[in-house]
């Protein structure tokens, strides 16, 4: 039955924060501020340091200056969440991002926009290094850094930072900075048990200074393991994380990092409503394998009558995957104003991705003589090639993915001028092969590495087969002009990125009529001039006012150069035909006023986001491969309020409130592909004037706490409007709010332990459920314009989670 939009709804679900604005607001003259001080001795970034000292709001918030929207949390949030949690759920309060995660502990990924803005259209940086898929602009954010190392987490939630190194990034910046190793030796030790098995073990040891004073490092290593909350499975993660610092003076230093993480995740299952409804909110992969036909020499086999085939086997639903991030920072001073830094990097990920059952034909390999998938290969080992036969088919990836940003700044008058550039080449390998299922329906290699089934010719198997090598450089250059006596700032700058994909599609089985059969070139470059202006006006001590306009660009992803999306190949000559997709671009506006004293920090912003050849990634009906749409222009507007305060007699708040508006300004006409046979293309999907998916309305977010010298207490609420699945909005995901408790107590120091602290942290305290519409955009649910509906798929909330981590000095 098709949904209609729910206004009225929207007062009563707000009183939360109406109280929290004005608790936050009595009784701030009569507060001791217990304030904690982060100060920055890099010269370079003197005139544009956001962070001015006060943290307020637990760490939510800190008080900014760049003119521009953007919010900050700090380690003093982070240290109250629990260990495992990923970056996303650290977002989830502030009131331009809609996260969430696969399950409680935050260990299986989890999704995340940003004023409608998906993950894969804001830029990622861990510091200062691009961490979005090369390929897709995906982001994965359990695979990152431990939570215990991070010092800050950033969003500018419109202007995309002019020297930040992307090509994707329409909808502003993601930022994690980890944290320097202490000037003090010290070894650190932290133990978490939680439900579900759940549990985390850390070490970090710090070196202090050096003989030369100059020096410090620190390694960490941490091991956590957690069952799915639904179904069988697990997830298991390994990480190292180790950096050094020298300070050859104030102005002349040297940094680094490497973030080393290897993890087996099995996926939780994405479900549809018929789904919830047939089988329960618990329902998830099939926990018995359906096994394997029994041997029928001569005669046709097929493992698909078994009894109980149909559901994926959860064992086949592993998805392990290995990381390095690996970056130094270096930052010179050759003259009184001028400063330099450099900052290069190396990415490398090799992993699995998707579900891996397959029923594969026995006589459908790949003739590269013919083009065509005509040969046979005797899987199940009965003496000839009529079968069918269950195996396990995996999407590995592997990224090598060099780099560096370099830039100048120089101080004049009164300018602040940086200007530099940025380059890195990609190359990023994607293919499919296959293994044999045992009985078991368990494979010899989850890494997809060895064992790999092979063609008659020698060669292996490859439901896909790409290669990208994807070039991006940018250059850069901003001018910071302060008047005024420094009451006016006038930020003027400029970015121009380019990316270049040369993308090389080899022979492979792919999906059978595709003409995947024949190898095939794509080279393609996308560049603009992204400008932008802000402006930050001083009013007084307390109050400020701020705008900003910036062009953003996202160039489109990889896999529309296949054969599963927009490439059509004859398949008698492997003549190619390919449909063009626009680089995605958008314009932002923010208008805001912040108000910032010792007791209380607040921030009101107005935006409006104009999109041109908004990109979705979405499905093919017929194939179920992914293929990008575009939806053309795309209107967004909202306001976003934050509010938080220094303690007072014990107690702080931080309330957060959003509204968005994110509206269809053409209808959509679908290509072949993306429709069944028999559907009627002379009319289009009517898109105009719809509000696009994965956009909540209304968002808000409570913190409430009490401290004393040795232990605090906090209550977090989180409400998300309700949203739409669909294109068309004939599916509609409900509001939901939910309710979390998170406590520490710190015991006195002994001989031998400092800081000895043990926190609980317990996550949906009332034991919702809830839903998340999945990332991938679903066109319509039900039959419209004679183009058949497809359900949309969903992520179920996790229920009630605790969780309880021990921590001390040593």
């Amino acid at each position: 039955m098709k949904q209609t939009k729910q206004s009225s709804a929207f007062p009563s679900r707000l009183s939360m924060v109406a109280v929290a604005c004005q608790i936050a607001c009595l009784g701030m003259s009569s507060a001791y501020a217990q304030q904690a001080t982060t100060t920055s001795n890099d010269p370079v970034d003197s005139k544009q340091v956001t962070i001015t000292g006060k943290k307020v709001g637990m760490g939510l918030m800190v008080q900014e200056n760049a003119p521009k929207a953007r919010s900050t949390i700090t380690a003093e949030e982070l240290a109250k969440q629990r260990p495992t949690g990923n970056p996303y759920e650290a977002l989830e309060l502030m009131p331009a991002v809609n996260s969430y995660n696969y399950d409680a502990t935050g260990l299986f990924g989890g999704g995340l926009t940003l004023r409608g803005f998906n993950s894969d259209q804001i830029g990622a940086t861990i510091n200062g290094v691009p961490v979005n898929d090369s390929g897709s602009f995906s982001v994965y954010p359990q695979e990152f850094v431990d939570q215990e190392n991070t010092c800050t987490q950033f969003v500018t939630q419109g202007s995309t930072d002019v020297d930040s190194p992307q090509v994707g990034a329409t909808g502003g910046n993601f930022g994690i900075t980890t944290c320097d190793p202490s000037k003090e030796k010290r070894y650190r030790f932290m133990q978490t048990f939680g439900s579900l098995h759940m549990h985390k073990t850390y070490g970090r040891f710090d070196s202090g200074l050096w003989n030369d004073g100059k020096t410090r490092m620190f390694i960490s290593i941490s091991h956590a393991e957690a069952d799915k909350w639904k179904g069988e499975g697990a997830a298991r993660r390994d990480h190292v994380d180790m950096g050094f610092r020298t300070d050859f003076d104030r102005f002349n230093s040297v940094s680094g990092t490497i973030l080393y993480n290897r993890a087996v995740n099995q996926n939780i299952s994405i479900v549809t409503l018929d789904d919830i409804k047939k089988n329960g909110y618990f329902f998830d992969y099939a926990t018995q394998f359906s096994g394997h036909a029994a041997k029928t020499p001569g005669t046709s086999g097929d493992d698909s009558k078994q009894p109980g085939y149909g559901p994926v086997f959860y064992g086949l639903t592993q998805n392990p995957f290995e990381n390095v991030i690996a970056s130094a920072t270096i930052k010179m001073r050759i003259g009184e104003d001028t400063d330099i830094k450099i900052i290069p990097y190396f990415w490398y990920g090799y992993g699995t991705g998707g579900t891996q059952q397959r029923l594969q034909t026995e006589s459908a390999f790949l003739n590269q003589a013919t083009h065509l998938t005509t040969a046979g290969v005797d899987l199940n080992g009965d003496g000839d090639t009529k079968d069918k036969v269950i195996v396990a088919s995996s999407s590995v990836t592997r990224t090598n993915r060099p780099g560096v940003t370099a830039s100048v700044t120089h101080n004049f008058d009164n300018h602040q001028v940086l200007a530099g550039f940025w380059f890195e080449r990609a190359s990023h390998q994607q293919y499919a092969p296959m293994q044999l299922v045992n009985n078991n329906g368990g494979v010899e290699d989850i890494w997809f590495k060895t064992n790999l089934i092979t063609r008659p010719d020698g060669t292996l198997f490859q439901n896909r087969d790409w290669k990208t090598i994807s070039t991006g450089y940018q250059f850069f250059a901003q001018d910071t002009i302060s008047l005024m006596q420094d009451k006016l700032t006038v930020n003027v700058g400029m970015r121009a990125p380019t990316l270049k994909r040369d993308f090389t599609n080899y022979a492979n089985e792919g999906s059978v009529g595709t003409g995947s059969g024949w190898n095939y070139n794509i080279t393609k470059s996308y560049s603009e001039i992204l400008p932008q202006v802000g402006i930050r006006y001083q009013l007084d001590n307390s109050n400020q006012i701020f705008a900003s306009l910036a062009k953003n660009m996202k160039a489109p992803a990889n896999f529309i150069y296949s054969t599963t999306s927009n490439v059509n190949l004859d398949k008698t000559t492997g003549a190619l035909t390919f449909t063009e997709v626009p680089a995605e671009t958008s314009y932002n506006l923010d208008i805001g006023l912040r108000h910032q004293t010792d007791q209380l920090t607040g921030q009101i912003s107005l935006y409006a986001v104009d999109y041109r050849n908004r990109q979705l990634s979405s499905f093919d009906i017929i194939t179920g491969n992914s293929y990008l749409i575009n939806v053309g222009k795309v209107k967004t507007k909202g306001f976003e309020i934050e509010l938080g305060n220094t303690p007072v007699n014990g107690w702080s708040f931080y309330s957060s409130l959003g509204y968005a508006s994110s509206i269809a300004q053409n209808d959509l006409w679908l290509k072949d592909s993306s429709a069944p046979a028999g559907t009627n293309r002379t009319a289009p999907l009517p898109l105009n004037g719809k509000e696009l998916t994965n956009t909540p309305s209304w968002k808000a977010g409570l913190s409430a706490q009490y401290e004393t010298g040795v232990w605090y207490a906090r209550l977090k609420a989180k409400y998300t409007g309700s949203q739409w699945a669909t294109l068309v909005n004939d599916e509609k995901v409900p509001a939901y709010t939910l309710l979390g408790f998170d406590a520490g107590y710190q015991f006195a120091n002994t001989t031998w332990m400092k800081k000895p602290t043990i926190r609980l942290n317990v996550s949906n305290l009332l034991n919702k459920e809830f839903r998340n519409a999945s990332s991938s955009t679903f066109t319509n649910a039900t039959t419209v314009n004679n183009i058949i509906g497809r359900a949309p798929t969903y992520y179920l909330g996790a229920p009630r989670f605790a969780s309880v981590t021990f921590s001390a000095d040593f």
